[in-house]
């Protein structure tokens, strides 16, 4: 008996030494090639079992095998796996994954994604993985909404129809790029995001740079950069089918392949992608496509071509009209999704506010390797818009006396309108629906050269030109029942004319910009630690106005060339000041050319304003980053001045349309951001974001108002010293909840609030200094949780996705025109109540 509990002590003590000595420990780094900058969240697997972890925010792992030896799978979105094995203790040192995108170099060359610990700006990064599981049925700006300094809404709530506001600018001063090509319209600077309602199925990276960031075009932004990298074309052979549904008759449906890189070298990658639905709000209905295309050919060693070729097409009905709290309130559909801007014809539901619109942007780019430290990228691309938005003519669309019921937010009763048309007989229609069209014809190449001089100094130049010509006019759509139109605008050829559907009225002209620069940079690498850098630009803008539809004009229907030039000068530096700290700091100041709509003030004119200038903006900012095992934040302070801002308009209407351009007009946007992400433990990360603004006007103005002909009629003076920047709320925080059920399965919790939010007002109207100050919006916050569940069918990798946006549905105001400083008389957009989605994708 002694001898077998002997004996069973030593079978024990060995069996115990075993599994002793066979767990392992197994440590390593994971960076990307592209930049050589870590890869947090990256996916260590020991094959063969559920046992592994995830990089933390400096790209090291840690963690324990019960094996001796083995495999681990790494792995991470957009990067090409590994399997690298171990032998006990390991480990396994820097390991680098290599994107799985083919022609991505040449991008990042000419786009200007900011490197961590490196790069001295205010930087935030969105990847694929995030915008997947987050993006929903919400607008792909939406993805930003716990972004320091970002204010997002989705103003009347059609498809597409979302606006972005940084650091209390919106689009017209925030540049926004995809593929490093600018996207920002022409002549007003704006950005429509449903010509490009299908970034979400192709992005691979999403970087806003706030401040005066590090982008290589020519003119430089207020407020940030938006840089949206899309996928090229895959280096690994398959693809994947997907679909979803959502609130409100969601449909979406598509599908992505590609061929994988050949032993010539060639690669392809295709995408596309179905959408329609009712729209959360009343008369939003919605139906779309959208596409990618890229090839990519590896010449040589030296020489790499790629093709990448976007768009969508779609069409919404719109809430164009805003409308007071009580009225919303006083609906049966509620204040969300109450809309005045639709009704029905023929029994069948017919939109008096409608967009519908296609833009394909396609790009030829170019990688010189010209030897191991110098490069030459170059991208050629194209974008042909057309479409436009619905208009009606006539006082009965719209009014109280044409809505099936009893107020004025029911449908509108297009039958009675078409019956009293037919009834007028030789008088023509009094009400029709029309259209003003858009369409664009822009070319442009961006050109970049960079040189690493030596091991601490790298400079980098390049070429930005473009050129673009849009046409604009009203068109006849539907007569609504009359046999013609009669234009009551007197100074136009189409007055007096029967018009008949296609026919076009109002307004015909072309608006013709030409603009090219150059930039140039050069960065200096002190030692490890301290990373400075310098960059300057030189730009001319080129406008000049035809005019078709003014029958006023005499001789030459062109106007004379008006020529803009601008300039920059930004510089700044980065100290790390060891290995979890690092500071920096930026200055700069740029001459910015006025937009095109600010130097042609009168659509139907050729006559440019002469008291347009350059705007001038000096921004400074100072941040600090720390990196941590478990904890990575950011904080910084931004102090951003914009002199002479140019604001142009009309007041009036037909011969009694007269023209303002204020001058001089200062503000100050100056504020704190706080950004944090804490892995609290391996399966649970908690994220936060603080931001607090200070945007005020700071000064007051007068204009001289003109007819015209340009003759000074009378003078506006404008009161708006120490008024807060409106339409933006200047406070907002967020905090996040990820906890991680499996390798590739998670759950999450997110809360946005938004505050000291300062309703929209016509400056204009700010003609006392004795006037209230502009409606404040209530503060409000909201709840969205989501999951995301990976699973095989069969071999086929699968992921189930379900999320649902303002859990709680709460009542807030998103939006608010001021009209005389109260709530009751504010016009407004309530933000959408609570909407799901679910989601399967298929790999294969």
């Amino acid at each position: 008996m002694k001898k077998f509990s002997l004996f069973l002590c030593i079978v024990v003590l060995t069996s115990l030494t075993t599994i002793a000595y066979a767990q392992s420990t197994i440590t390593g780094k994971i960076i990307d090639s592209d930049m050589n900058s870590a890869l947090p969240g990256a996916n260590i697997i020991e094959k063969g079992t559920t046992n592994g972890t995830t990089t933390d925010f400096e790209g090291t792992f840690t963690f324990n095998s019960n094996s001796s030896s083995g495999e681990v799978v790494i792995s991470y979105v957009g990067y090409v796996s590994q399997t690298i094995a171990f032998n006990g203790d390991t480990d396994l040192g820097t390991i680098t994954l290599m994107s799985s995108n083919v022609g991505l170099d040449e991008i990042l060359l000419v786009a200007s994604v900011a490197v961590d610990r490196k790069t001295p700006v205010a930087v935030s990064t969105i990847k694929a993985e995030e915008i997947a599981i987050k993006l929903g049925t919400q607008e792909f700006p939406e993805i930003l909404k716990s972004t320091p300094g970002v204010y997002v809404t989705r103003q009347g709530g059609g498809y597409g129809d979302s606006r972005i506001n940084l650091r209390g600018f919106n689009s017209e001063n925030v540049a926004v790029m995809i593929n490093g090509v600018p996207v920002n319209d022409m002549e007003n600077g704006a950005v429509y995001w449903s010509n490009w309602a299908g970034l979400g199925d192709v992005t691979s990276t999403m970087q806003v740079q706030r401040g005066l960031g590090a982008s290589k075009v020519a003119v430089a932004s207020v407020g940030g950069t938006i840089n949206i990298i899309t996928k090229t074309t895959d280096a690994e052979q398959g693809g994947s089918f997907g679909t979803s549904i959502a609130n409100d008759g969601y449909l979406k449906y598509g599908m992505t392949y590609s061929t994988g890189l050949s032993d010539s070298g060639f690669a392809a990658t295709v995408s596309a992608a179905k959408i329609d639905g009712d729209g959360y709000v009343d008369g939003t209905e919605f139906s779309g496509y959208n596409y990618f295309l890229s090839l990519s050919q590896q010449i040589n060693d030296a020489h790499r071509l790629s093709f990448t070729a976007f768009g969508a097409q779609q069409e919404h009905g719109q809430r164009f009209n805003r409308s007071t709290i009580a009225e919303l309130k006083d609906t049966d559909s509620g204040p969300q999704k109450a809309n005045k801007d639709w009704g029905y014809k023929n029994g069948e539901v017919y939109h008096q506010s409608y967009n519908f619109y296609h833009k394909p942007q396609m790009s030829i780019n170019h990688l010189w390797n010209i030897n191991d430290a110098s490069s030459l990228s170059t991208a050629v691309y194209a974008s042909f818009g057309s479409g436009g938005g619905r208009r009606d003519e006539g006082s009965k669309i719209g009014s109280d006396d044409y809505r099936i019921g009893s107020t004025g937010l029911t449908p509108i009763d297009f039958d009675k309108v078409i019956a009293e048309n037919r009834a007028s007989g030789v008088n023509g229609s009094t009400d029709i629906i029309s259209s003003s069209r858009n369409s664009h014809e822009w070319y442009g190449i961006l050109s970049s050269y960079k040189n690493r001089i030596n091991d601490k100094l790298t400079i980098s130049a390049g070429f930005d030109g473009r050129s673009y010509v849009g046409s604009h006019w009203y068109q006849v759509d539907d007569l609504l029942g009359g046999e013609f139109f009669l234009d009551n605008e007197t100074d136009t050829y189409a007055f007096g004319k029967p018009l008949q559907v296609g026919d076009k009225y109002n307004k015909d002209y072309d608006g013709v910009v030409t603009r090219y620069g150059l930039f140039g940079q050069a960065e200096y690498q002190i030692n490890e630690s301290v990373n400075v850098f310098v960059a300057g630009d030189v730009s001319n803008s080129n406008y000049k106005q035809r005019e078709y539809m003014n029958n006023t004009i005499v001789g030459s229907r062109e106007s004379e060339v008006v020529n803009f030039t601008g300039y920059g000068i930004k510089g700044g530096g980065n100290y790390n000041l060891d290995m979890n700290n690092n500071v920096f700091v930026n200055v700069g100041y740029f001459s910015k050319a006025p937009f095109l709509d600010d130097v042609f003030l009168d659509e139907d004119g050729i006559i440019p304003n002469e008291d347009a200038v350059n705007e001038k903006v000096f921004s400074a900012e100072l941040g600090y980053g720390f990196r941590g095992e478990k904890l990575s934040a950011n904080v910084n302070i931004y102090y951003t001045q914009w002199l002479d801002k140019s604001l142009g308009g009309s007041l009036g209407t037909g011969e009694s349309l007269f023209f303002y351009n204020l001058q001089g007009i200062d503000a100050l946007h100056q504020g704190v951001e706080i950004d944090l992400r804490y892995k609290a433990t391996d399966k649970v990360t908690v994220t936060g974001m603080v931001s607090l603004g200070d945007w005020q006007w700071k000064s007051n103005v007068s204009s001289e108002i003109r007819d015209q002909s340009g003759d000074v009629i009378d003078v506006v003076e404008v009161y708006a010293e120490d008024l807060k920047v409106g339409d933006v709320a200047q406070t907002t925080f967020a905090v996040g909840v990820d906890y991680k059920l499996a390798s590739k399965s998670n759950i999450y919790v997110d809360y946005n609030f938004a505050g000291d939010n300062y309703s929209s007002y016509d400056v204009t109207n700010r003609g006392s200094s004795d006037l209230p100050d502009v409606w404040e919006l209530p503060d409000f916050g909201l709840f969205d949780v989501g999951l995301r569940h990976t699973f095989n069918i069969g071999t086929f990798e699968t992921t189930l996705i379900g999320k649902v946006n303002n859990v709680f549905n709460t009542e807030y105001v998103s939006d608010a025109n001021d009209l005389n400083g109260t709530a009751s008389a504010a016009q407004v957009y309530f933000g959408p109540g609570r909407t799901y989605s679910v989601g399967l994708k298929v790999n294969f």
